[in-house]
């Protein structure tokens, strides 16, 4: 089960550099998407490998699908060797992108984000607008589902902007 507040409270404290992206980025702008996991894109710079390493590590952060005898460490080598992860950690399931298709790296991803409060922290969640170029990018089938409602958002959005004119 997702304990999204505690794995967010975790990398907010250790002031780690992420933009929230996917399922839960789609609740935080209105949708009524269900989501069972934590997506986010994260700054690749060596500070912020340690910082989310260590935010991580209470939370025994795991590959997801792989044996559960492989050898794995979360550490600020393996970000750095690596790019996206798809972990099971004792918060639930976590998605670590250091790239995000249609947008790009943590900075591309970053402008199309906005500040937003969710569990009494300023984080960055990516828009309507970003989260629509990474849903017609990715195109799986459960993204392209999505694509209606994130559309209908921003038209409803466009609306009232239009009537506070």
């Amino acid at each position: 089960m997702l304990e999204a507040e505690r794995l967010l409270t975790a990398l907010c404290k250790a002031e780690v550099a992420f933009v929230i992206i996917g399922g839960m980025a789609a609740v935080a702008q209105g949708s009524s998407y269900v989501t069972a996991d934590l997506d986010i894109c994260y700054q690749r710079q060596r500070d912020n490998y340690q910082r989310l390493s260590q935010a991580l590590h209470p939370f025994n952060p795991r590959l997801r699908g792989a044996p559960a005898d492989l050898p794995f460490a979360l550490d600020d080598t393996t970000l750095k060797a690596g790019l996206n992860f798809t972990l099971t950690t004792e918060g639930g399931d976590l998605d670590l992108m250091g790239e995000v298709a249609g947008l790009g790296d943590y900075e591309a991803v970053k402008a199309h984000a906005e500040e937003v409060e969710l569990y009494g922290y300023s984080v960055w969640v990516l828009t309507l607008e970003g989260l629509i170029l990474t849903k017609q990018a990715a195109g799986r089938p459960k993204d392209l589902r999505l694509l209606p409602e994130l559309k209908a958002l921003q038209a409803l959005r466009a609306e009232s902007q239009e009537d506070e004119r």
